[in-house]
C-alpha cells in the first residue's frame, strides 16, 4: 500500500479517484505544528533552536497518518508546491519520524500544480525529496517572525498602552497607510483653470481644449486664475479659427500577462469587490475542485507569469475555435515578471481546461465569477493585440499665439479587447490627463477650414491629494517595493483592520489612531526595522537561503544582534521620554495649528497647562500637564477630526426635562461622552458616543436618547423575563438572562420592538447552542447511502460540524458551512464513526472480560490514546 498525504479532503478525495486501490490518501488538514504562542518557542542563545509544538486538532489525525504509515511500503508527501507546501510535508515527516512510523518505509515528496488526472500521474512518476533549502527559508521566516513579534510586541505593551502587536512586513504595511494619510493631510490644493471650447468646421461639433496661449504651451496648472482664463477666453473668441494639422497615428495595445496571486488580488478587489482573503478563499476551492472532474485552476499561490507548453496550445485552440484566426497570433506570447524578488517557480493562474468555458460550470456566486475573471485574463493573454486609430487636430489662430488640440480615438481592431481589459485603480480626474485623454471618435475634418466657435467654458479646478490606497492599490505597492510575498498580503491585510490599526472607509485603508501611534513609536525607536529598503533587503536575503546561497542561522544572527540591542535600549527608556518623543513626531496631526499664531498645545481649559500625550491601562490620550488641578482631556484625535472636540472642552447641552438636572457634553480620556447629574442620585448617569457619533452632532435631545439606556422593550413570552436593549463597548445589542444579540444599527437600539428582539436573540441561541439548548441545522445534505440516515451541517458552539445520528464530526479548517457537500461530508463521517467504533469495541471489551480477569494494563492507555 502507498500512502499519500496532502493538505485537505477535497483534495485528497479527488486524488485517491485518480491513482485507484493501491494508494490511500489522507489529509493533514494545513499544517500540523506550530511555534507555541509564549517566550522560548525560538531560543537565539541555543543557536535559534525552535521548539514546535503539535496542533491539538492535529493530534489525532496525525496518529491516523502514523497508523496508516506503519502498514504502508511507500509515503508519499504531496502537499502543495509552494515554500509552506514544503514545510508541512517537512512538519509531517518529522512527526511520522518521533512516532516510529516509517522504519524502511520509502519517503518520497512529489508536487504537481494542477490538480487534474494527467498532472498528477505525472508527478507521481518523477518523485524527489524534501528540499531542505525552501525548509530552511520557511525556518527562517518563521524565526524572524516569532523574534520580531514576540520581542518587539512587549515594548509596545509596556510604553504603548493599548497597542497590539508589531510585526516583520506587519508594521511596515501599517507604514505604507501612515504615510499616505499624513502625505494627504500636509497636501496644499492649488487652483488651476481649463478652457475649452465646442468648434465646428464644415463638420458636426467637436471639442478641443487650450493647449497654447500667448504663444507659450499651456500645461495642466499653467491657468492659475480666473484673470488668465478669461483672457485666454477673450483670445478664442477673437481669433479666427484655422485647422493648422491633422495627425492619425496607429496604435497596438498589448495584452496583459495571466495572473499572478498579486495581480488576481488585485483585479478581483477592482472588479469584483473582493478582500484579498476573499480572493484566495475562493482561488483555493478552485483549485481543489467542486466536483470529480477534479481542480478548475491552477496553483493560485504564484508569481510566475508563464504558462506551461500545453496550456499555451490549449489556450491558442480556444481562442481559434471561438473568435477565428484574426485573433490568433502567429507565435505563443511569453511573459516576465516585472515584480521586484519574483520567483517565477510556478507557471501563473489558469484554467486546468481552457474548454471548460465559465458558461459551462454552475459554480457558487463567489467562484463562478472568478473563475471567470481567470479564464477571460488567461484567454486574453495569448490574443492579437488590439489595434487603435487615433487623431490629433491642432487649431490655431492666425497668428499663431492661441491654439487648442482636439483628440479623438478609434478602435480599428479590438483584439483581445474583444474579451478582457484590465481595470484601473484610480480613473483620471478632470482635467489632469488632457495629453493622454483620447476622447472618442471625431468627425471628418480638412486642414485649411475655418473653425468657427460655437461655445467656449472655462471651469475652475483643484489639484486633489493622493487618493487613500484601496485592497488593490496597497497589494500593488507591497509588491512594488518587494515587501512580503503574495501569499501573505491577505493574511497582512485583514491583520491591520482586526487589531484596529486601521478603518475601511469606501474600500479605502485609513490608519487610527492607535495605528498612528504605533508607526511613531517604531520610525522613532526601530526606525531600520520598518525601512522600505531593509525590508526588501532582507526578502531578498531570505530568496538567498531559499537557493542555498546563505545559512538561515547566520541570517538570523546578523539580524539578531542589532535588533536585539535595539529592543533592550528601548525597554530602558522611561515612558515620559518616549511620549515626548511621539508628541514631537505626530504634533502635525495631534496639535494642528489654531491659525491664530497661538500655541496649539495650550490646554483650553487652563490656558495654563501644555498638552501631551499621556498612556492608561486602555490607551493613549490627550491631558494637560497640570493634572490633577486641570482634567482636561481629549481623545488622541486632533480636535476638528471625528471623534475630536470642535470646541475643545465640556459643554453644556441644557437641562433634562424630568430632573431639571443639566445635562453635559464632556470629553474624557476614553472618548466623549454624555452625562447627567442628578442631586440626589448616588452617581451621575453616563454614556459613552457611540462609533459613528461626532461630539458636534450632539445636541440635547441625541444625548437624553443616550441617557435613557438601557431600556426594557418588553417580557420574553416564554419565561417572563424582561428584554432590555442598550449599548456597550461593542455596539447596540438586545439582551435577555444572559443572552446579548447584536443590533445592526445604532439607531435600531432605541427603537427595537419586542418581536424583532425575540427573533434575534433565538438566532443568537440557535447559532451558540447552550446547555439544554438544541444546536441548528445550517444545511440538509441528504441521506446516508449505505444506512439512509440523514446527514446535516450543524451550527456548534465550537464552530459548524457534519451530523449523522450521534456521529459529528467537525468541519475542517477553511471549508464554510455553505460549501459542504454529500461527498465532503460521507468521508468525516466514516472517519469519525470508525474512530469512535474502534474506541467503543475496545472499552466494550474490557467490560466483558472485567468479570473473569482483571484488564491488561495496556488496554486503558491504549483506549486514552485513541480518545485524544
Amino acid at each position: 500500500m502507498n500512502l499519500v498525504i496532502v493538505e485537505s479532503p477535497a483534495k485528497a478525495k479527488t486524488i485517491n479517484k485518480y491513482l485507484g486501490p493501491d494508494y490511500k490518501v489522507l489529509a493533514s488538514y494545513g499544517h500540523v505544528r506550530d511555534l507555541p504562542s509564549k517566550d522560548g518557542s525560538v531560543l537565539p542563545d541555543d543557536d535559534f533552536a525552535m521548539n514546535w509544538e503539535v496542533d491539538a486538532k492535529a493530534a489525532k489525525r496525525l496518529s491516523e497518518i502514523a497508523e496508516a504509515a506503519k502498514g504502508s511500503s511507500r509515503v508519499i508527501l504531496a502537499t502543495d508546491p509552494d515554500r509552506e507546501g514544503e514545510a508541512i510535508s517537512w512538519h509531517v515527516l518529522e512527526v511520522l519520524q518521533k512516532k516510529r512510523a516509517l522504519k524502511d518505509t520509502e519517503v518520497q515528496r512529489v508536487t504537481f500544480n494542477a490538480i487534474t488526472k494527467g498532472a498528477v500521474l505525472e508527478a507521481m512518476a518523477q518523485p524527489r525529496q524534501i528540499d531542505m533549502e525552501l525548509v530552511d527559508a520557511y525556518l527562517a521566516r518563521r524565526a524572524l517572525d516569532y523574534l520580531v513579534g514576540f520581542t518587539l510586541s512587549p515594548v509596545l505593551w509596556r510604553k504603548l498602552p493599548g497597542a497590539r502587536s508589531a510585526g516583520r512586513v506587519q508594521s511596515v504595511a501599517l507604514r505604507i497607510v501612515v504615510d499616505r494619510e499624513m502625505e494627504i493631510e500636509r497636501f496644499k490644493p492649488q487652483e488651476y483653470w481649463s478652457v475649452e471650447a465646442d468648434l465646428v468646421a464644415d463638420s458636426p461639433p467637436f471639442l478641443a481644449r487650450l493647449v497654447k496661449h500667448e504663444g507659450k504651451r499651456v500645461q495642466r496648472l499653467d491657468i492659475r486664475d480666473e484673470a488668465m482664463a478669461h483672457a485666454a477666453r477673450a483670445a478664442i473668441a477673437a481669433g479666427g479659427l484655422t485647422i493648422r494639422a491633422i495627425e492619425k497615428k496607429p496604435v497596438r495595445k498589448s495584452p496583459p500577462p495571466p495572473f499572478t496571486t498579486s495581480t488576481l488580488q488585485q483585479e478581483a478587489a477592482r472588479k469584483l469587490g473582493f478582500t484579498a482573503q476573499r480572493t484566495m478563499q475562493a482561488a483555493q476551492r478552485l483549485y481543489e475542485g467542486v466536483d470529480e472532474t477534479g481542480g478548475l485552476i491552477t496553483y493560485m499561490r504564484t508569481d510566475g507569469v508563464s504558462i506551461s507548453p500545453e496550456g499555451l496550445a490549449q489556450t491558442r485552440e480556444v481562442i481559434g475555435d471561438r473568435f477565428g484566426p484574426a485573433y490568433l497570433p502567429s507565435e505563443p506570447r511569453y511573459y516576465k515578471a516585472k515584480a521586484k524578488n519574483a520567483q517565477e517557480a510556478h507557471e501563473a493562474i489558469r484554467p486546468t481546461n481552457l474548454t471548460r468555458h465559465p458558461d459551462s460550470v454552475r459554480l457558487e456566486s463567489d467562484l463562478q465569477r472568478l473563475y471567470e475573471l481567470i479564464w477571460k485574463r488567461t484567454v486574453a493573454s495569448q490574443m492579437e493585440q488590439a489595434r487603435l486609430d487615433r487623431t490629433s487636430v491642432e487649431v490655431e489662430t492666425a497668428d499663431g499665439r492661441t491654439g487648442l488640440r482636439a483628440t479623438g480615438q478609434v478602435v480599428a481592431f479590438d483584439g483581445y479587447m474583444a474579451v478582457y481589459e484590465e481595470g484601473r485603480d484610480e480613473r483620471p480626474r478632470q482635467g489632469v490627463d488632457d495629453e493622454e485623454d483620447e476622447g472618442g471618435r471625431l468627425p471628418a475634418l480638412k486642414e485649411g477650414t475655418t473653425a468657427k466657435v460655437e461655445a467656449i467654458r472655462t471651469e475652475q479646478h483643484f489639484t486633489e491629494p493622493p487618493p487613500r490606497y484601496s485592497e488593490a492599490t496597497l497589494v500593488r505597492k507591497l509588491e512594488e517595493l518587494g515587501i512580503g510575498r503574495p501569499s501573505t498580503y491577505a493574511s497582512i491585510l485583514t491583520t491591520l483592520r482586526d487589531r484596529n490599526y486601521v478603518r475601511m472607509d469606501k474600500n479605502r485603508f485609513i490608519p487610527e489612531d492607535k495605528g498612528r501611534l504605533v508607526t511613531a513609536f517604531l520610525e522613532q525607536f526601530f526606525r531600520k526595522w520598518v525601512e522600505y529598503d531593509f525590508t526588501a533587503a532582507l526578502e531578498t536575503r531570505l530568496d538567498e537561503v531559499s537557493a542555498g546561497e546563505l545559512d538561515w542561522k547566520a541570517l538570523l544572527r546578523e539580524f539578531w544582534t542589532d535588533f536585539h540591542a535595539a529592543t533592550q535600549a528601548a525597554g530602558e527608556l522611561r515612558t515620559t521620554a518616549i511620549l515626548d518623543h511621539l508628541n514631537e513626531a505626530l504634533g502635525p496631526h495631534i496639535f494642528p495649528e489654531k491659525g491664530n499664531g497661538t500655541d496649539p498645545r495650550t490646554c483650553p481649559t487652563c490656558s495654563e497647562g501644555r498638552l501631551s500625550l499621556k498612556t492608561s491601562r486602555f490607551g493613549a490620550f490627550i491631558g494637560c500637564s497640570r493634572y490633577p488641578d486641570c482634567r482636561y482631556t481629549r481623545p488622541v484625535s486632533a480636535p476638528d477630526a471625528e471623534g475630536g472636540s470642535a470646541g475643545g472642552g465640556d459643554r453644556e447641552l441644557g437641562q433634562d426635562p424630568v430632573s431639571s438636572a443639566p445635562v453635559h457634553l464632556k470629553i474624557g480620556r476614553f472618548g466623549p461622552y454624555v452625562e447627567l447629574s442628578v442631586p440626589d442620585a448616588d452617581k451621575p448617569r453616563r454614556s459613552s458616543l457611540p462609533k459613528g457619533w461626532s461630539p458636534a452632532s450632539i445636541d440635547l435631545e441625541r444625548a437624553l436618547r443616550l441617557l435613557s439606556l438601557p431600556r426594557e422593550v418588553g417580557v420574553h413570552p416564554e419565561d417572563g423575563k424582561p428584554i432590555s436593549a442598550g449599548l456597550g463597548r461593542f455596539g447596540p445589542f438586545v439582551s435577555h438572562a444572559g443572552t446579548y444579540a447584536n443590533l445592526s444599527d445604532i439607531e435600531e437600539v432605541f427603537d427595537v420592538g419586542l418581536n424583532r428582539a425575540i427573533a434575534l436573540l433565538a438566532e443568537k441561541r440557535a447559532g451558540r447552542p447552550g446547555r439544554g439548548t438544541a444546536a441548528a441545522s445550517l444545511k440538509e445534505l441528504g441521506p446516508h447511502p449505505g444506512t439512509g440516515e440523514a446527514i446535516q451541517v450543524m451550527a456548534g458552539r465550537y464552530g459548524p460540524y457534519v451530523k449523522m445520528g450521534k456521529v459529528n464530526a467537525t468541519l475542517p479548517k477553511g471549508i464554510g458551512p455553505e460549501a459542504v457537500t454529500l461527498e465532503i461530508a460521507l468521508p468525516l463521517i466514516a472517519a469519525k464513526a470508525g474512530s469512535n467504533g474502534k474506541a467503543g469495541a475496545k472499552q466494550s471489551a474490557a467490560k466483558k472480560t472485567a468479570a473473569k480477569k482483571a484488564a491488561p494494563k495496556k488496554a486503558p492507555a491504549k483506549t486514552k490514546a485513541n480518545a485524544e
